[in-house]
């Protein structure tokens, strides 16, 4: 039934990609170079980071002549206006791009190859961060998006919280776990959970069942990825990685035994207490909201999230991710990207307008606003000293670039279907704390996708 549906879901999207290319070519026809002299269309989905694109947009009218309409979308009607314009022919010339989507995009063959404009020459690549640039490679080597930024994960957590458990800032940034007893990270959970009889996760008596404060909190299981839950455990336990490649890889792995073994003793920290098992808090309460209200003592997000975490009315704290049993610290390494859309009837001036989005200048003007690490090298060390007036400190952010112990997020074919297979799976292994055996039959289902589906045209 299953191998039926993820068919159907394939077929569907070959449709979606016959359809937006008709509907495009026939709504806008061939782009003329020579007719590219419009305003560009730019959608973002960010409005924290709209000011600064829209300061970037002013000197980029400066320096060409070009205006740029910025129209910011929220995050859930986002991609549906954007998939129903590649069909209707009435998406913008240039957007926002993020990896769960992108493998989607190459596929329907709506992004244009930004190295064949001739903007592109003002693109420096050397100045982007090691591996930004191949995030935004298709499987035949075009660049398909500007690396725009970059983020990695870390620990946020309530530092008297901390103090009142006899804790150190220094015990956080030393943190090892292990999948046989957690290490030093599963006895300091231990010591922060209290139960709602004021006894510790470490002291007799305690009462797993109910709890005043979890150690840790996540709003999900994370999905096939899980950025900001479980994927800096799985990436430091071993040689895990979603799949056989770095990126565009054509087998997933969520059959590996480490992998497995990893997840079982991960949410099996809610049988113990110390993490918070599905439905104690509503899916709309995220990580920030529960650590904000003295619900949990620590949470892993990302550095996106760190204005929003160092605004909050609590004493906040950062450390590093735990060192897992391969020795090293990990974190996912994602970013933004700006593409073009292919059938734009304003491609030269849509792509000098990305061009110009990856140059320093630009990015230095992203860093001044002090809301994400841009992607540049030089402009992250000015978001950094912008970041510093927080209070918080970056370094367990950008210490997983500096010494590359980072990975990429899962970047293939079929993402969609992954996705649709996966998510349930692991939210199963969180909700209902079955085995993470149970994965082994559904990414047989994922890779099924890879041997019996086609993605070519």
């Amino acid at each position: 039934m299953l191998n039926n549906l993820m068919l159907t879901r394939r077929s569907a999207l070959t449709a979606l990609a016959a359809s937006a290319a008709a509907l495009a070519v026939s709504a806008c026809g061939p782009s003329d170079d020579s007719e590219s002299t419009g305003t560009v269309e730019y959608w973002m989905w960010d409005a924290g980071q709209q000011p600064a694109y829209e300061k970037c947009a002013e000197l980029f009218k400066e320096r060409t002549g070009i205006a740029v309409n910025i129209t910011q979308i929220g995050w859930d009607d986002y991609w549906t206006k954007l998939t129903a314009g590649f069909i209707a022919g009435t998406a913008p010339d240039a957007f926002t791009d993020h990896i769960q989507k992108f493998a989607q995009f190459v596929d329907l063959d709506v992004l244009l190859p930004l190295d064949e404009q001739a903007a592109w020459a003002d693109v420096d690549e050397a100045a982007f961060q090691d591996g930004l640039l191949d995030l935004w490679k298709g499987e035949d080597g075009h660049q398909y998006g500007c690396p725009k930024d970059w983020d990695t994960e870390a620990i946020f957590y309530n530092k008297d919280m901390l103090a009142e458990a006899g804790l150190t800032e220094e015990d956080m940034s030393a943190l090892e776990w292990n999948p046989q007893d957690g290490g030093t990270f599963e006895k300091v959970l231990a010591r922060l959970t209290v139960d709602r009889n004021g006894v510790r996760g470490d002291e007799e008596g305690f009462d797993p069942g109910h709890i005043a404060v979890y150690g840790i909190g996540i709003q999900d299981s994370g999905g096939m990825d899980g950025q900001t839950q479980w994927s800096p455990f799985t990436a430091s336990a071993g040689d895990w990685y979603y799949t056989n490649e770095p990126t565009w890889g054509t087998r997933y792995r969520y059959d590996d035994a480490v992998f497995q073994e990893t997840l079982d003793w991960y949410f099996g920290l809610v049988d113990k207490g110390y993490m918070n098992p599905n439905g104690a808090f509503s899916d709309a309460t995220s990580t920030d909201i529960q650590l904000g209200s003295g619900s949990v003592a620590m949470a892993i997000h990302g550095s996106w999230m760190f204005n929003t975490f160092a605004g909050l009315d609590i004493n906040v704290g950062v450390a590093p991710t735990p060192v897992g049993p391969n020795g090293t610290s990990q974190s996912l390494f994602n970013g933004l990207g700006d593409s073009v859309v292919k059938q734009s009837a304003n491609v030269e001036n849509a792509s000098k307008w990305v061009a110009f989005l990856g140059t320093q200048e630009a990015q230095d003007i992203v860093a001044s606003y002090g809301v994400v690490f841009p992607a540049i090298t030089a402009s992250t060390t000015k978001a950094i000293e912008v970041f510093k007036e927080t209070g918080l400190s970056t370094e367990p952010f950008t210490a997983h670039v500096d010494n590359g112990t980072t990975f990429f997020f899962p970047l293939t074919y079929f993402g969609a279907d992954v996705r649709a297979i996966m998510t349930p799976a692991v939210e199963d292994v969180w909700a209902n704390r079955v085995p993470a055996s149970t994965l082994t039959g559904y990414n047989d289902q994922v890779n099924l996708l890879f041997e019996t589906s086609t993605h070519d045209d």
